[in-house]
């Protein structure tokens, strides 16, 4: 039986724990039980704290824990597990200076020979593990919501906030809040095999088949900067997404040489011009998609596309999803 410990802190978000233990705990024997055969569990589970105390959740439920973090024995931990981040994120990280030094023991670890996952978090709780250094030159996930914080706070990860789950080395990663669901299965697959974790998904009724989360970000704020110029252009162009415009245009429009507006834009908001009116175009169309029948052909001339193959191209790029597939999925 593989130990599996789950990391509690105050500010954590619940379910990310209780449904993590659930999943483990029901590997083996949930499908069992469904079809009246002996029950097989693979998984136990532990929540450990600082000092083994209750952890209070951020929706007020407080946790009772199974121990202390610093009795684990991190050298032969099967698997350890660090929630989302319910509460705010920056006061989270300064009361938990504890919990980040021992998390960075697992930086000197090199213990993953089978290829096992070691360390993961969900959500948010990628923050304590970038804050350990453990992400350090990896490939990471976290909340779409959350990405453009994460970046400039840590660029020495590499963060894909349109992934659902990664892993890199004996480090997982998932994303959006409610993605422990897909964290879980992936990693039992992985711990238990493949046939154990599609049995759960089947009892739990999880869609086990998604990998993407950027069907359900929104366009990101990109404002979080003091450029006047930069600002007034956006203004502008989230008011005129429909029309035809070229960077020329858009150099004349805000007093700058083409170059210089590359540049400012970039700086300002860590994205070109275009892909700024991408995702503003595409931002568009998802409402029309969403509140409306509108044919597809109408949406994407409404955004500001004539070819429609094309347009179906792009936005399959940015929401890993059809116009079509993404109606049926989230239209009204």
């Amino acid at each position: 039986m593989q130990k599996v410990s789950i990391i509690g802190f105050d500010g954590a978000l619940a379910s990310a724990i209780t449904g993590v233990i659930d999943l483990f705990r029901l590997a083996g024997v949930t499908w069992a039980r469904i079809h009246g055969e002996q029950p097989v569990p693979h998984f136990t589970t532990r929540l450990l704290t600082r000092n083994g105390d209750p952890c209070r959740c951020i929706n007020g439920i407080t946790l009772l824990s199974d121990g202390s973090w610093d009795e684990l024995d991190t050298d032969n931990a099967d698997l350890v597990i660090v929630p989302t981040i319910g509460a705010p994120i920056d006061q989270v990280l300064s009361s938990n200076n504890d919990l980040i030094a021992w998390l960075g023991q697992f930086n000197n670890q090199n213990n993953s020979s089978a290829g096992q996952v070691r360390v993961a978090s969900n959500c948010t709780g990628a923050f304590l593990l970038a804050e350990a250094g453990l992400l350090n030159g990896k490939e990471a996930t976290t909340h779409w919501g959350f990405s453009n914080g994460f970046r400039q706070r840590y660029p020495l990860v590499n963060l894909h906030p349109d992934k659902l789950v990664t892993v890199d080395g004996d480090i997982a990663c998932a994303g959006g809040g409610m993605a422990w669901w897909d964290l879980g299965i992936h990693l039992i697959e992985r711990h238990a095999g493949a046939q154990v974790a599609r049995e759960l998904a089947k009892a739990f009724v999880i869609d086990a088949g998604r990998n993407s989360q950027a069907p359900y970000s929104a366009l990101q704020s990109k404002r979080y900067h003091s450029d006047p110029i930069i600002l007034d252009l956006q203004d502008w162009l989230e008011t005129h997404y429909s029309e035809t415009i070229t960077l020329a245009f858009l150099a004349t429009l805000s007093g700058l040489t083409s170059r210089s507006l590359m540049r400012r834009f970039k700086l300002a908001t860590g994205d070109t011009p275009t892909g700024y009116l991408q995702a503003i175009r595409i931002e568009a169309a998802r409402a029309h998609l969403e509140n409306s029948r509108v044919p597809v052909e109408e949406v994407t001339r409404l955004v500001g596309y004539e070819d429609v193959s094309s347009f179906s191209r792009l936005f399959r790029k940015h929401t890993g999803l059809s116009p079509g597939a993404y109606r049926s999925r989230f239209g009204r």
